[in-house]
């Protein structure tokens, strides 16, 4: 432009500008093109098929033991209970001594409870729960809950196991009496299992209670079948921490009210890690 005749400069120079304005334009018209074939390309690519049938997520269940002890949990903190654990490996006085279990008990005995030392043993029970908690609070009040694992030498088949969980519950209070045991139990199992149920009550025996008691379920085609285990507090497990008290105690088979639940036969297909089961249990 600067060796062009200065009489003729706005002329080339409005030119040239037209020029790159139409240049301009046609490289954004271009652009734009290319732009707008890149993206149908690319929705083409990830074209969604809505008529496919979609992937079924797997919905996970807890397990049935798992469930219940929720279940029975949810319930018993609901009127005021604390859960209360334990140690798995007990010694010999929490598990036997301290629950009114003499030595010459049969349940002391080498064939019956798993002994890993003279004083060690895989807990029988999970009562010895209850009394380390009575130790912590002796002299007070008690509202208490102890679900866990536990551990006999069982032959195992289609009612018994090594290992089973029990759920025990225990209330120490003043001038508690068998009136109010019975009013729990029967306030708890139709609770858990529907008002329809028919429980029958019957006098047993259990060294850490006195008097004790068996309930029983009536089941459409086995009869009545045992469901727990319970009773007053004997005055000699109460002496050393709450001997001006009175006491009740409940130990519950979580396995057995699964398997009544459930319509379960074997007790072992609980243990086997069969999918399957979970798969059956989460449409009911």
């Amino acid at each position: 432009m600067s060796k062009l005749d200065p009489a003729v400069r706005p002329q080339v120079g409005q030119i040239a500008n037209e020029v790159r304005k139409e240049l301009t334009d046609a490289f954004n018209s271009c652009m734009k093109q290319l732009t707008e074939i890149a993206l149908e390309q690319k929705l083409q690519q990830e074209q969604i098929d809505i008529t496919v049938p979609g992937h079924q997520p797997i919905i996970a269940v807890y397990h049935p033991i798992t469930a219940m002890i929720e279940e029975l949990e949810d319930f018993f903190l609901g009127i005021g209970y604390q859960v209360e654990d334990g140690p798995e490996i007990e010694n010999d006085n929490y598990n036997f001594n301290l629950l009114n279990i003499p030595k010459e008990h049969p349940a002391r005995d080498m064939q019956d409870s798993f002994y890993l030392e003279d004083d060690l043993l895989l807990r029988t029970h999970t009562s010895p729960a209850q009394i380390r908690c009575m130790q912590r609070k002796a002299g007070q009040v008690l509202r208490m809950i102890s679900p866990g694992r536990v551990y006999r030498r069982d032959r195992d088949d289609a009612t018994h196991s090594h290992q089973f969980h029990q759920f025990e519950v225990m209330a120490i209070d003043k001038e508690l009496t068998i009136g109010d045991l019975h009013g729990l139990l029967d306030h708890f199992l139709r609770q858990l299992l529907g008002p329809q149920i028919q429980l029958r009550f019957r006098a047993s025996y259990f060294p850490f209670t006195e008097p004790s008691l068996e309930v029983d379920i009536k089941h459409p085609q086995k009869g009545f079948v045992e469901v727990l285990g319970a009773g007053m507090i004997h005055p000699y497990v109460l002496q050393k921490t709450h001997a001006q008290f009175t006491g009740f105690a409940i130990g519950v088979g979580v396995d057995r009210l699964v398997m009544l639940r459930h319509g379960i036969e074997d007790i072992r297909v609980i243990y086997e890690n069969d999918l399957r089961l979970l798969t059956q249990l989460r449409s009911k």
